[in-house]
């Protein structure tokens, strides 16, 4: 007999990672919720639970992220499929949803009805869809969100996690080598999380970004390409008094911040995640 409580202390993984798999091996194979691994952890498992968490340990233990073992990831508020198309959706890049979100009621409290944000490099649609998301739920003003990727792959992740939020009204998803393909209607938001990892940085070759598409952890020079190119066109695509808002790597603040300063910005702040690192800069363009 083999239950959750025996393999839980024989296995070497981390404690939550051991905990999202089985709660995954649980549901997939047994249709057990899970809340079971606490009332069922001593009931005797099936001979295809055992042999799904022997395989997911396995891979776990040879660093494949869990969030591409289990095929999604909670990122705030809503559920995500992910895949190793598509970078994972990280808890620090709610930041620059949350922003999003302050704009958009700043702008319904000055009398706007209706706003349009774009999404940078939009990957599984993370950003685009929480916005979407948090705005459609509160219903004090409507949105409209354009999305963007290089990658179809990754925008075909994106549109079934679109589908499944029941967004498709709100957010459109277009390919995109950044402004490319955007036609020049104006936006009162831009956001981006885009490839910040310099070229040769060695976190490139730990953990989970070992599994990650390298086109959207790094620019392959040193860090700052994408800023630049976005920098040196969102005027043009922003709305008198717009606001763009991007995430960068804790060391980087600076660098960007001097980038939004040469390219005319005003308003620029730096903002600190929760664990009080430099996470994203954000400024506006003039009126």
């Amino acid at each position: 007999m083999t239950n959750i409580k025996e393999l839980f202390a024989n296995t070497s993984l981390d404690r939550t990672d051991a905990k999202v798999l089985m709660a995954h091996v649980c549901q997939k194979t047994l249709g057990w919720p899970k809340s079971s691994l606490i009332s069922r952890d001593t009931d005797e498992l099936s001979t295809d639970a055992i042999e799904l968490w022997l395989e997911l340990e396995a891979k776990r233990s040879n660093g494949e992220p869990v969030a591409y073992l289990v095929g999604h990831r909670e990122f705030h508020e809503i559920d995500l499929l992910v895949a190793p198309g598509v970078l994972i959706p990280r808890p620090e890049t709610e930041l620059l949803v949350d922003i999003g979100i302050s704009e958009v009621n700043r702008l319904h409290a000055n009398g706007k009805e209706k706003v349009r944000a774009l999404d940078l490099g939009t990957g599984s649609g993370a950003i685009a869809l929480a916005l979407a998301h948090a705005i459609t739920k509160i219903k004090v003003i409507n949105i409209e969100v354009i999305a963007i990727d290089q990658s179809l792959e990754a925008l075909a992740i994106a549109t079934k996690n679109c589908a499944r939020l029941h967004l498709d009204s709100v957010v459109t998803f277009k390919q995109s080598n950044w402004f490319e393909q955007i036609e020049l209607s104006p936006f009162e938001i831009i956001l981006s999380n885009p490839p910040y990892i310099p070229l040769g940085d060695s976190h490139l070759n730990q953990g989970d970004l070992r599994f990650e598409p390298q086109s959207a952890l790094t620019d392959h020079k040193d860090g700052l390409e994408a800023y630049r190119t976005i920098l040196n066109n969102a005027h043009q695509y922003l709305s008198p008094n717009g606001l763009l808002a991007v995430e960068h790597g804790f060391d980087q603040g600076l660098a960007i911040y001097k980038l939004f300063q040469e390219k005319g910005f005003r308003d620029i702040q730096t903002v600190q995640d929760l664990s009080g690192q430099d996470r994203v800069t954000q400024g506006r363009i003039s009126q």
